[in-house]
């Protein structure tokens, strides 16, 4: 089963009319981890089949994150020949998955207040958050089109291209 990793939600808290259309949040918490709410999206088959293969799943499934998912469209962007080459090295491939995750939880109306500002993610490096036009935006490229996508532990927010750590 192969799960893409698709740009998180546009769905937006109160101070996320940035970002799109403004939604409340569920009355009662989620109850699928961030990987089952992965899993459980056509829209990440990509992803979802990375993250087995580099055996990240379980350690989704344990904390508090905030995912920037890419979609299945964001992986087709890349060529072919660099998804495949990072789908065979597990240190790479590893890598550019924990890029795209944040410890802790941020809801769209935290991320909002980033603008300019740059989120450590657990590959180590940052990732600069800016707005403009009224949109966020990740390292200067990669949009967030939908947000607040709600997990058990945690949010992920879908992205239109993958984020790529610095080498």
């Amino acid at each position: 089963m192969r799960t893409a990793l698709v740009t998180l939600g546009a769905t937006v808290l109160a101070a996320a009319a940035i970002v799109g259309p403004v939604s409340a949040a569920p009355a009662t918490s989620p109850q699928k981890d961030i990987a089952q709410v992965a899993a459980s999206s056509p829209q990440f088959t990509t992803l979802v089949s990375l993250l087995k293969k580099a055996g990240l799943v379980g350690a989704l499934k344990q904390g508090s994150f905030t995912v920037f998912a890419p979609t299945n469209a964001a992986f087709a962007k890349l060529p072919k020949s660099t998804l495949a080459a990072v789908g065979k090295d597990p240190a790479l491939l590893q890598k550019v998955l924990t890029y795209h995750v944040v410890k802790g939880k941020a809801p769209a109306a935290k991320v909002v207040t980033l603008n300019g500002k740059t989120v450590k993610t657990l590959e180590g490096q940052g990732v600069k958050v800016s707005i403009r036009g009224g949109k966020v935006y990740l390292n200067g490229s990669s949009q967030v089109t939908k947000t607040d996508v709600m997990a058990s532990n945690g949010v992920i927010h879908v992205i239109n291209r993958v984020l790529v750590p610095k080498s």
